[in-house]
């Protein structure tokens, strides 16, 4: 299976200078004293807002040719240049096969994504997209409808909280294309703070922190801990946060 990666390795070629807010964040600082290595088909990263994640997943993306706000290697626009210099200073170990496909899927941009996809206005194009404009979609069905007719197999495909866009039942439905990509030869890399999509079986679970970057299991997640918690009492759970307010 690993002959079969993409991507195999993500490592630190030199440190940030130590006045770049980058050098103070958990997941630069783990890769400083070791490589991340990917070990399947699906590689999911969870951790709480600020240890990097996010970042982490941006600079992969750019270093593997994808344009910073989302898209494939060929979407060439910019908004607004707000992605981190992490890039820069990352390393990879590539698997001995190109991808024939890929997409950077990333909720916090994705608006700008659907409007460089009309601004082309080539029904053609619009066709590989499901062929209806994703501005004259729901938000959790352009992104469906995107996955459904743009990954396409045998391609890296790196997500940035999908979940943002998805009901439950829309994330089930992601979970079963993914498997439907992987059982056609792709490499897909998640970045996510949902409970649900962390359970997807033989996928590659890993917590970033401030003890460092480490494999781990759905249920021992502070994600779905938190939520069974409130979900089986809220009314304790919000006893205590508004005590605690």
């Amino acid at each position: 299976m690993l002959s079969s990666l993409f991507l195999r390795e993500v490592h630190l070629r030199e440190l940030p200078p130590e006045d770049n807010y980058l050098s103070g964040l958990p997941v630069v600082r783990h890769l400083a004293e070791q490589p991340l290595a990917f070990t399947a088909p699906v590689t999911i990263l969870v951790g709480e807002n600020g240890v990097g994640k996010s970042t982490l997943i941006e600079a992969v993306a750019v270093g593997m040719g994808f344009n910073a706000e989302g898209g494939t290697r060929n979407f060439s626009f910019a908004t607004q240049e707000t992605h981190s210099a992490l890039y820069r200073y990352v390393g990879f170990v590539r698997g001995p096969y190109r991808p024939r496909d890929g997409f950077f899927l990333r909720a916090e941009s994705f608006y700008n994504v659907a409007s460089y996809i009309d601004e082309i206005g080539d029904q053609k194009f619009l066709r590989r997209y499901g062929g209806k404009s994703l501005h004259d979609q729901s938000h959790g069905e352009s992104f469906l409808s995107l996955v459904r007719s743009r990954f396409g197999g045998k391609g890296f495909y790196i997500m940035d909280e999908p979940e943002a866009a998805l009901s439950p039942a829309s994330q089930m439905e992601l979970l079963a294309h993914i498997q439907r990509l992987t059982e056609d030869s792709s490499q897909v890399v998640i970045a996510t703070h949902s409970p649900m999509l962390m359970t997807y079986p033989g996928a590659c679970l890993l917590q970033i922190d401030e003890d460092g970057i480490r494999p781990t299991e759905y249920h021992k997640t502070s994600h779905y801990q938190i939520t069974r918690r409130f979900l089986e009492n809220p009314d304790r759970m919000y006893r205590e946060l508004f005590r605690e307010g």
